[in-house]
């Protein structure tokens, strides 16, 4: 991993003056943190790769101990809820991202919520979404970039995407469009950009809103600009799985004043009231508004504009993102390392797969490495799964496959673009393994030494 911050008296983030006002309890927070220093190093170092004996996951956390170290220095200040490390978290994630607001938020499905959701605004005036309207997605994906359409009661309008890439065509997201067609919501998938500066032009050419999940593709840049950043909105996980963790949270960003104070209401219960945590009277107005029925003055700190939630994240989690922000630039490089290094070695099977593809113009983080098994094939998926599971070698599915055939789904209304024949080949014949920067060189050859015995058996 890179060398992250090592050095306690470079980190500002691991004291603390306002609490630490003594020289005695400055000098107690340092050994505490030195202590875990030793302890991560002892308990929390890897560990030797067996080939046949261990585990390749798909994906994982990756860390080191300033990681924990940020960790324990937050919970010291036993602030709890958002404080100074998810200001900061904030401030470096929108500085990486080229971006002007970022709204940190307890996971990425609650960030896809939060930015459908601010879609439905009053805001908004006439452009604000209403049970009904159509939002264009993708059927072949993760359950959380549709369930927001259904829970704002809106109609999802599934296109189709293609194999190698996994995105949708820019000519099957404009023929899907129809009178009722109001926003666009796709997700990069496993870090792979779809041609987002056409669908840009199509939205702006429809007047359609655009939200980007980028929960797969942090570090995925288009014509060298990070993904999220073209559309209206973009959204971000940060779960164990994902380029950077904090366990659980995601983020919100966008370039819009007027969505970052929509998603920090529906964020925060729904107030009205933009002060941040701790502060009061931000507006200098604090008991002179008159907002809907209520009488003139009413605090504003309990005026709610929007039917909101709670989907804050904790201090201590956003520390962790903080430390994690320093390894991301490894992070990325690990991961297209690591999928060049299978492209290359696997592209001799492309006969009987279908190898993974970059999209033109775009520069992927790739989340994982998708294989699909071609139709004329002499084995089935099942049986390449199953195999390289019997070698502890483990694989997913592409999450839902086609979520219109998920149990849930049975009841819901949606509208199908002309068909899903590459979205139900995906479900029947595709599955992925992972690039993440946890896996060494060592257990990427064993990988490929199984592909290998597989085929050798079955050809």
């Amino acid at each position: 991993m890179g060398n992250g911050i090592t050095d306690l008296e470079k980190n500002d983030m691991f004291s603390n003056p306002r609490l630490d006002t003594s020289a005695q309890a400055a000098e107690l927070r340092k050994q505490i943190l030195l202590l875990i220093e030793q302890y991560s190093e002892l308990s929390h170092s890897p560990k030797k790769f067996i080939p046949g004996k261990s585990l390749i996951p798909v994906s994982g956390k990756v860390y080191d101990k300033t990681d924990i170290q940020m960790l324990v220095a937050s919970s010291l200040d036993f602030w709890l809820t958002a404080d100074r490390f998810n200001a900061k978290f904030e401030k470096q994630l929108l500085e990486f991202l080229k971006v002007k607001f970022c709204v940190t938020t307890n996971s990425g499905s609650s960030a896809n919520l939060l930015a459908v959701s601010a879609l439905t605004s009053e805001q908004l005036g006439d452009k604000a979404l209403k049970p009904g309207d159509e939002v264009i997605t993708t059927a072949a994906g993760f359950p959380t970039t549709v369930n927001p359409i259904l829970q704002n009661y809106l109609m999802p309008v599934f296109v189709d995407v293609d194999i190698s890439t996994y995105v949708p065509s820019i000519s099957s997201i404009e023929e899907a469009i129809s009178d009722k067609t109001k926003a666009i919501i796709l997700a990069h998938t496993l870090g792979n950009a779809y041609d987002i500066e056409s669908v840009v032009n199509v939205a702006r050419k429809h007047d359609l809103w655009i939200i980007e999940d980028c929960c797969d593709a942090l570090g995925t840049t288009y014509k060298g600009k990070s993904v999220g950043t073209f559309g209206d909105l973009g959204t971000l996980s940060f779960y164990p799985a994902h380029h950077i963790t904090m366990g659980e949270g995601g983020a919100v960003f966008t370039n819009n004043p007027t969505f970052k104070k929509i998603v920090e209401s529906f964020r925060d219960w729904g107030r009205d009231c933009f002060c941040a945590p701790g502060k009061n009277n931000t507006c200098g107005k604090r008991f002179e508004w008159k907002l809907g029925d209520l009488p003139l003055g009413y605090d504003h700190k309990y005026t709610y504009s929007h039917m909101g939630y709670n989907l804050k994240i904790t201090d201590m989690q956003a520390a962790i993102g903080l430390s994690q922000l320093e390894h991301l630039s490894y992070f990325i490089t690990k991961r297209k390392e690591n999928f060049e290094f299978l492209k290359k070695n696997l592209n001799k099977y492309e006969k009987y797969l279908v190898i993974p593809e970059a999209t033109p113009n775009s520069d992927p983080a790739w989340f994982g490495f998708p294989i699909t098994i071609r139709e004329n094939a002499s084995f089935s998926k099942d049986q390449l799964v199953n195999f390289l599971s019997s070698k502890l070698i483990d694989t997913r599915p592409l999450f839902a496959g086609n979520i219109t055939k998920q149990p849930y789904f049975k009841n819901k209304s949606y509208r199908i673009h002309k068909s899903l024949k590459n979205t139900d080949l995906i479900m029947s014949n595709t599955f992925w393994i992972g690039v993440f920067p946890g896996l060494t060189i060592d257990m990427l050859n064993y990988v490929l030494e199984q592909f290998k015995t597989f085929f050798n058996q079955k050809l």
